[in-house]
């Protein structure tokens, strides 16, 4: 057999070896090929590129992702073939796994990036927290007892300004009352509530 892949690397040129190859012959070129002998590497590559093109293509099942990934598989036996002990398992299985191996990991290369699970603590939530809701929640009802407090037309006149945005004019308006009346109203109205708060 040694005579016969000898034979087989002494071919000139692009010629194809019609034989086909028994596994130890496929074990040999491969304890060749990391040897750096590029005629076995060649011979390889003739011998079993159309089965590990086949393993390729069911895996992505894209023929030109199928032969970007042949070349790359190719580089990897190239460089690691010296990783191959030569024992009872098929030389085609150790073959046959680097390419589907290559082509699942192309596969999970092409999926989007997933976002790490602690950034996604970073990400601010915009409604306001326990406390802070409860602290809202005591002072809005705190807020609506001194309201009552005022009288009815100078209540009326700070929720319209500022829960409702109405203008100073608009208030006096409303009101009847001359504009700077209005802004007496609305200031002497929030310093009784401030003190009412204070409470």
């Amino acid at each position: 057999m040694a005579v016969a892949i000898d034979a087989a690397l002494q071919m000139a040129g692009d010629r194809l070896v019609s034989t086909a190859m028994v596994p130890q012959d496929i074990s040999k070129l491969i304890v060749r090929t990391s040897m750096k002998d590029r005629a076995a590497f060649d011979l390889l590559y003739r011998q079993t590129s159309a089965k590990l093109f086949g393993v390729c293509l069911r895996v992505l099942n894209d023929r030109g992702e199928a032969e970007d990934a042949l070349q790359e598989i190719y580089v990897k036996i190239w460089t690691k073939a010296d990783r191959f002990a030569v024992s009872d398992l098929s030389p085609i299985s150790w073959l046959v796994a680097i390419a589907r191996n290559h082509s699942i990991d192309r596969i999970r290369a092409r999926r989007r990036p997933t976002t790490d699970i602690d950034a996604v603590l970073d990400v601010a939530d915009p409604a306001p927290g326990p406390e802070a809701a409860a602290v809202a929640g005591d002072q809005a009802g705190q807020i609506h007892r001194c309201l009552e407090e005022l009288e009815s037309d100078r209540a009326a006149a700070v929720r319209g300004a500022y829960l409702k945005g109405e203008s100073y004019a608009e208030l006096a308006q409303r009101h009847r009352v001359p504009l700077n009346t209005m802004r007496t109203w609305l200031r002497r109205s929030l310093m009784k509530l401030r003190e009412c708060l204070e409470r």
